[in-house]
């Protein structure tokens, strides 16, 4: 009998240790804008989004990962651009992307509030960033 795999951090290395490395150079690419390009051309919005279900930062490097292969991707900044966030009654938050993938947190405490950017915390490991708008509404609604 299987036992069942309790945490995320062992469903990620479960997958991980499956996933041998395709190529040690990364063919994809996440500009700081949130745009995807691989091998120097521009990746459509639905292939972006589809990509994107299956990338996993793991020790500060990000990979897209499949059950038979991982494949580095290299990010100028942050994985993700938040282009709009609801705060809920409870406190927590919905994100969208700017490729349109949608994401909760569970609290503010998931923000990181720095002088240039604000940064949160993902599933999966990601790391996303509030684009402009979203940084000065964010310290209009909470910071100031």
């Amino acid at each position: 009998m299987t036992s069942k795999i309790t945490t995320a951090t062992e469903a990620l290395n479960t997958l991980n240790q499956g996933a041998p490395l395709c190529d040690a150079g990364a063919i994809f690419e996440i500009a700081d804008n949130g745009d995807w390009y691989y091998r120097g051309g521009k990746l459509p919005l639905k292939f972006s989004k589809l990509f994107a279900s299956i990338l996993h930062r793991i020790e500060g490097q990000y990979y897209l990962i499949t059950p038979v292969e991982k494949l580095k991707v290299n990010v100028l900044s942050e994985a993700l651009v938040i282009v709009d966030y609801d705060a809920k009654q409870a406190g927590s938050f919905e994100v969208t992307t700017s490729i349109g993938t949608e994401h909760e947190l569970a609290s503010f405490d998931g923000f990181t509030v720095m002088d240039d950017k604000i940064t949160l915390q993902l599933e999966k490991g990601l790391v996303a960033k509030l684009n402009r708008a979203c940084f000065y509404r964010f310290i209009n609604e909470f910071i100031a």
